[in-house]
């Protein structure tokens, strides 16, 4: 069933196509008959109808699009009907009034399709075969986008433009004076060939950016100079930026030159703040040009149709790396194969791949542990004189409809009612972002929590944090949103945003991590110890959930396995219909958990083995299992990660030096020891020379 909410909005839009439909009528009949008072009131309403709508639906206007009724129609037929109407009204002289007014209105129409003409144009010119964050591209000229009304909206454009029209118009058929009407129609025709001839000054050499060819000579001599090493592959819709952004602060930490490469031009803004120069490549043609580049290894955090043609490029090795790692088979998906390595946190994701039998080799599973884990801290005992602090973060539905993948449909509102009807609990709720994206029934699940905790908050009441609380969040927010936002103009195209997000300023990076931190502290001091919060914004985020948690109760999904780095008390909801037991042994990520029913029995137990540390019997299997899950915590993850992308370039490196001694015409099966003597050999030989050129 549709969700409360959309019956509504489609009865309002259907409304507003009906008052649409009814105002053309009226406009036909009060022009026929004529009704002079029907013909003016249908003709503004028409016209002002149709432009809240571009503004307030412009999806609803697009359906008329699809049926060839789209705006140059409807407002053509508009000032038809207009037309119509003054040749009705007594004492305007068809031939002497409105055969002028007639011209005139052609001429706007022809300059509004000229217009449009400079507009695709001017597009084409402003399109480049990439863009980038980041980087210094001011060698490609780049400029200020031309507003949108005159480069991209169409629709806006004409109807604004037609305004004046249809003023003067309505001025004429209330005096019969033409006057007024060729006084709008001129104004109307003003406007549409000053912006057109506004709109071509961007084909004149002076705005005129680079063109494909020295846009792409420009790339491959960026990438000769800053020569990168090493770099993160992504590619995904608008709500899977987030698998690419928790590997920001790793990616960003490794030696070399790091890089970021994406497929799709809108994840360039969704990318959150970095200094790692970003450069996004849409077309594959243009995407080979890294293959003569620097670039050893391609780290990749998802699989995506757009990964196998990265993957065609022999020069570069690639590794998986994943976003998460779970008991889900999407951990241990086949095509992991494809990659040169398998990089996992630690033993447990080696066992999944050998067991699930998919092909990956194990000489190829690398265990590098979880590096972005670090700013989880670690178990600091029960709560004592507060509230107990519960995080509930199912994940979503996923893809194969499987009643295991996430607990919101059918123990969700029981877990929550549980945990709301104990007065000293506070209430964490942060949903997966694509919750409800697939299945409809999950995305109702979560509106009624919702609505569950906000009426629980509204029964509660306490001492809040005073004036001065807020007042911090705003200002930490303003910091921290200097640092991570870039302000555009609502003109601003992808070339005016390279242009602004160029190089970064020195100490970027660190300013934000310090921001994002103060930003964190004063938020959960805004808001009272008691009150329940649901967080569906990026901020504050899951690391940050944890910390402030005494307790995680989720579902079969990495946020599991990464809570465990606390080594604190967790629950997993079992609602795939299996016994604990198989449960408990098809996923070994809940070995350690309290396992919750659908019918949520077992919060009463979690809680009071939360707040009674002698009654949690779980703490030293927690410990083991962390290990398992995640590997040695010495090294750090961070070192082994490192190590494991250096390993990887050297690798890169040598085939390399097998393939030019081939093209060079030596002979490519050499053993390593020949490689080394001939490279000793080199070495000496170039000593011998330059002790000759001393002497």
């Amino acid at each position: 069933m549709p969700s409360a909410g959309i019956v509504p909005r489609r009865a309002v839009q259907l409304a507003a196509l009906f008052a649409m439909m009814l105002a053309f009528t009226a406009q036909l009949v009060g022009a026929l008959l004529p009704v002079i008072p029907l013909f003016i009131a249908a003709s503004v309403i028409n016209l002002g109808l149709d432009l809240v709508l571009q503004h307030k639906q412009p999806g609803l206007l697009a359906v008329l699009g699809r049926i060839r009724f789209d705006v140059t129609v409807r407002q053509l037929l508009r000032d038809m009907l207009i037309l119509v109407g003054l040749l009705h009204i007594d004492g305007i002289n068809p031939l002497e009034e409105q055969a002028p007014l007639t011209i005139t209105l052609l001429l706007f129409y022809g300059t509004h399709f000229v217009c449009q003409a400079v507009a695709v144009l001017v597009r084409r010119t402003r399109s480049m075969p990439f863009v980038t964050r980041n980087i210094d591209a001011s060698a490609l000229r780049l400029c200020d986008a031309p507003p949108r009304i005159l480069s991209r909206q169409t629709g806006r454009r004409l109807l604004r433009f037609s305004v004046p029209t249809t003023a003067g118009m309505m001025l004429t058929s209330i005096t019969t004076d033409a006057y007024w009407g060729g006084i709008g129609l001129s104004v109307s025709l003003a406007l549409s060939a000053g912006g057109t001839l506004y709109l071509g000054t961007w084909l004149l050499p002076k705005k005129r950016v680079a063109n494909e060819k020295q846009a792409l000579e420009w790339l491959d001599n960026w990438l000769a100079e800053y020569r990168p090493t090493v770099g993160m592959y992504f590619s995904g819709g608008a709500s899977s930026a987030y698998q690419a952004n928790m590997w920001l602060s790793t990616l960003a930490a490794l030696d070399g030159n790091p890089i970021i490469v994406l497929r799709e031009r809108f994840m360039v803004q969704k990318i959150e703040a970095t200094d790692v120069p970003i450069v996004c490549i849409p077309k594959v043609a243009n995407l080979m040009r890294l293959e003569h580049s620097t670039l050893k290894v391609l780290l990749h955090p998802a699989n995506s149709g757009k990964t196998s043609q990265i993957l065609r490029i022999p020069s570069i090795k690639h590794a998986f790396t994943n976003h998460g790692e779970s008991d889900k088979l999407s951990s241990c998906n086949p095509y992991a194969k494809a990659y040169d390595e398998v990089w996992v946190a630690g033993p447990a994701a080696r066992d999944r791949y050998q067991l699930a039998d998919i092909g990956v080799e194990d000489k190829d599973v690398i265990e590098v542990g979880r590096p972005q884990l670090a700013p989880i801290r670690p178990y600091a005992g029960a709560p004592a004189g507060r509230p107990a602090t519960v995080l509930y973060a199912p994940t979503w539905e996923g893809w194969d409809g499987n009643p295991g993948n996430t607990s919101v449909i059918l123990a969700g509102e029981n877990i929550v009612r549980e945990l709301l009807a104990d007065e000293n609990v506070r209430l964490l709720y942060k949903p997966h972002p694509m919750t409800g994206s697939v299945d409809p029934r999950a995305g109702a699940a979560n509106s009624r929590i919702q609505a569950m905790i906000a009426e629980a908050n509204a029964g509660r009441s306490g001492a809040r944090p005073g004036p001065e609380a807020a007042a911090e969040l705003a200002r930490r927010a303003e910091e921290l949103d200097a640092l991570t936002t870039s302000a555009f103009r609502k003109s601003a195209d992808e070339l005016e945003r390279m242009r602004l997000q160029g190089t970064p300023q020195e100490g970027r990076a660190a300013a934000v991590d310090a921001a994002v931190t103060a930003w964190e502290a004063a938020y959960w001091n805004s808001f009272p110890e008691w009150e329940h919060r649901i967080i569906t914004t990026a901020r504050p985020g899951i690391f940050s959930c944890f910390n402030e948690a005494d307790v995680l109760i989720s579902d079969v999904s990495s946020v599991v396995s990464d809570y465990l780095t606390s080594e604190k008390p967790y629950a997993v909801a079992n609602t795939s219909g299996m016994s604990e037991d198989d449960f408990r042994a098809n996923f070994p990520t809940v070995r350690a958990a309290t396992i919750l029913t659908p019918d949520a029995s077992g919060v009463a137990g979690l809680l009071d083995a939360v707040r009674n540390p002698e009654k949690d019997t779980l703490a030293a299997e927690r410990a083991e299992l962390k290990e398992h899950l995640l590997g040695p915590s010495d090294p750090p993850s961070s070192v082994r990660f490192n190590q494991a992308a250096l390993a990887l370039g050297t690798k890169a490196d040598e085939r390399r030096v097998r393939m030019e001694s081939r093209l060079s015409g030596i002979p490519g099966q050499r053993s390593q020891d020949d490689v080394n003597d001939a490279g000793t050999a080199g070495h000496e030989t170039s000593g011998a020379s330059d002790t000759t050129a001393a002497v």
